[in-house]
């Protein structure tokens, strides 16, 4: 339980900043007569709620000994969780090996080898299910150590341990009516969702998954190996632009928060939803977070204009939106100056690019 130490100014290693995230008010774009505040998981070390994630992993292997002395550590990512990883990987001196989709975007990639990790490609065709198999062969080939975020159970743990009594010291004098989140191996959501509503039952807890990949909303039952990992890809899953959330399987963690339900509410959330509501958190609120971030935020505000007067909600902002550079988040934004921009240069005489 790591949610009442205090911070430190100076630590032992990266891996220490893990966790105790700021809650931030939202100012401008809240409805009247309710209160919305949003996590934000960027404040991690590298950028991401997934930091937690990886920690639980690698800390739960090395207990175990699952994980051994210089083993090559190989996982299959949407890009944040393999980013985590590597840093993990750097910090405790593991080879590092990511599996990802070609899908994702490039800048993830670059951070990732940037850390000293190794990124092998699977085709878009084959999906996320595609790179998590690719994963399992290069472990089974090579005897490295396969983290199985989807399947692994220090995920939902960690969760359930840190992130969930953060939430609640956080609001522990004030009132909290809900608390937003999306998935993407289900480990958030099941872990701090269910410490939440076991400590504060009247909390209300809302899911979120993109409307055209309703993976949770078909109620289809997910095909899976013996290892609860996905067999196949599910029948409800669309592409859709959310990185991060919903794969095109329903994880076993997510599952495990399904079977507990843990959730009171599930909110469907457009890409296009997703993707304004990130840009008026940057441009009204100063809040920098991807389109993970924009779809959670999106379902809160949604829950929040039907809310009782006087709600108070709280919505899980995952990671940054420097992640997003090269994907639709950004594809308004341009590199060089705009009309409005060359009319403040020529404002004043000098100093005008040729």
């Amino acid at each position: 339980f790591r949610a009442g130490s205090a911070p430190r100014a100076i630590y032992d290693n990266i891996t220490q900043t893990v966790g105790r995230t700021p809650v931030v008010k939202i100012n401008r774009l809240a409805p009247a007569g309710v209160e919305v505040y949003a996590k934000c998981e960027f404040f991690n070390p590298l950028s991401s709620v997934k930091d937690r994630l990886a920690l639980a992993i690698i800390e739960h292997a090395e207990a175990t000994g699952a994980l051994k002395p210089g083993q090559t550590v190989v996982e299959a990512t949407s890009g944040n969780t393999g980013i985590s990883i590597a840093m993990m990987c750097a910090q405790r001196g593991y080879p590092c090996v990511i599996v990802m989709a070609e899908t994702f975007s490039v800048e993830r990639r670059k951070v990732m080898r940037a850390l000293g990790a190794k990124v092998v490609l699977t085709p878009a065709a084959e999906r996320g299910s595609g790179m998590v198999k690719k994963a399992q062969e290069l472990a089974a080939k090579h005897g490295w150590f396969l983290a199985r975020q989807f399947e692994n159970e220090a995920n939902a743990a960690f969760h359930q341990n840190t992130t969930g009594p953060e939430v609640l010291l956080d609001f522990a004098t004030r009132r909290l009516d809900y608390w937003v989140t999306g998935y993407g191996t289900g480990g958030t959501f099941a872990g701090a969702g269910a410490m939440i509503k076991k400590a504060r039952p009247s909390v209300k807890i809302v899911l979120s998954e993109p409307e055209n990949a309703a993976l949770v909303a078909s109620g289809t039952p997910q095909e899976r190996q013996a290892d609860g990992s996905p067999a196949s890809t599910h029948s409800a899953w669309a592409p859709h632009p959310i990185q991060g959330w919903t794969p095109d399987f329903v994880p076993l963690n997510l599952q495990g928060g399904l079977d507990e339900k843990v959730h009171d509410m599930l909110v469907p959330v457009s890409g296009d939803e997703a993707i304004a509501t990130a840009r008026d958190l940057a441009r009204k609120e100063g809040l920098f977070t991807g389109i993970s971030g924009g779809a959670t935020m999106a379902a809160a505000l949604k829950v929040a204009k039907d809310a009782p007067a006087g709600s108070v909600l709280c919505a899980m902002l995952p990671d940054t939106a420097e992640r997003y550079l090269s994907t639709p988040l950004f594809a308004e934004i341009e590199a060089d100056m705009n009309a409005d921009e060359v009319g403040i240069s020529k404002s004043t005489p000098g100093f005008h690019l040729g």
